[in-house]
């Protein structure tokens, strides 16, 4: 047993610490696999953690980061061998496990999914759980029945993690695409990663009519509160809007107009505990729909001992797109 490096957050008298420190490998938590981290990345629920914004952390001390790719070193677990690339992400990783911004993590094999074929373990942390995220979201709209036929699809929150991934993905997939966005100075980045409109989020803030003019087939929401529910009144006829963040509050002053005149759906899109299953679907096609091109352009890199500061500037708006982090 050694040290290793990691984001490490305590307990304090008002609120938390946190601290790039030697934590040691004997006080890692139960799992049956070991992975030696590669790569992970910085993602909202990583800002609000590092910065003590909102209590995330369920246990002390956490080691924060809630995503990771790497190699396997030892496993017990039947389906990984010492020398697999996997991915981690969610299962409370950096709430109640220990997470990722770390050298070293142990966790459960049945919560690693194994990296796609022509994906590096870099590409997978520029996906993070923001672009699985967003994927998990069009899964959720082609359930729904939704085709690029249908008319445009809405991506709030454009700029960011998830936004960038969506519309980067939906794009390639044929639909149109509206970004809305708090930073119109964007357009450019927006349009070059596939979005034919782009509307400030002002137009979705103010307090939501009942019913609006219809305006969208679909959308992936990452802000909640007001603008939510802008969405849902001007959601066309049979439309749906996958819900999956909430930058804007937890709050959704909406009516069950939309619902129950318009036949609209509220899609509600879950990254943590999702099943297996749709998480080794969704890297399937992020493997395959999402262009490799686009996702370099949209990726800054940063190294472990700047991850507190990226996480507080994930917070504040000032990071478009995504952010990856070379652990070790």
């Amino acid at each position: 047993m050694g040290t290793f490096k990691a984001v490490r957050i305590d307990k304090a008298d008002k609120g938390t610490t946190v601290a790039l420190t030697q934590f040691d490998e004997s006080e890692l938590m139960d799992g049956d696999v070991t992975v030696r981290v590669e790569w992970s990345t910085v993602n909202y629920k990583d800002g609000l953690a590092v910065t003590g914004k909102a209590p995330v952390v369920r246990r002390f001390p956490m080691i924060a980061g809630i995503d990771f790719a790497g190699t396997v070193e030892v496993s017990s677990n039947p389906n990984w061998k010492p020398g697999d690339k996997v991915i981690g992400n969610g299962w409370g990783m950096g709430e109640t496990h220990l997470g990722a911004y770390a050298e070293k993590t142990r966790v459960k094999g049945d919560w690693l999914v194994r990296l796609p074929d022509g994906m590096t373990t870099r590409d997978a942390m520029a996906v993070g759980t923001a672009g699985y995220t967003a994927m998990l979201s069009v899964l959720a709209l082609e359930k729904h029945g939704l085709k690029p036929a249908d008319g445009p699809i809405v991506v709030t929150g454009a700029a960011g993690g998830v936004g960038s991934v969506a519309i980067a993905v939906l794009s390639k997939l044929g639909y149109q695409v509206i970004a809305s966005t708090g930073r119109t100075s964007e357009e450019g980045y927006l349009k070059g990663l596939g979005a034919s409109e782009i509307i400030d989020r002002n137009e979705l803030s103010g307090p939501a009519k009942p019913l609006a003019k219809e305006r969208w087939a679909g959308g992936i929401d990452s802000v909640g509160s007001t603008t939510l529910a802008n969405l849902l009144s001007m959601t066309k006829y049979r439309g749906a809007i996958a819900a999956c963040g909430l930058a804007a509050g937890m709050d959704l002053p909406s009516s069950v107009a939309p619902f129950i005149l318009r036949g609209v759906c509220l899609l509600g899109i879950d990254s943590v505990m999702c099943p297996i299953e749709l998480r080794q679907q969704a890297w399937a096609r992020l493997a395959t729909d999402l262009d490799h091109t686009k996702l370099a352009e949209i990726t800054q890199e940063i190294s472990l001992d700047q991850v507190i500061d990226a996480g507080a500037k994930v917070l504040a708006g000032q990071v478009r797109g995504r952010i990856v982090v070379k652990i070790g």
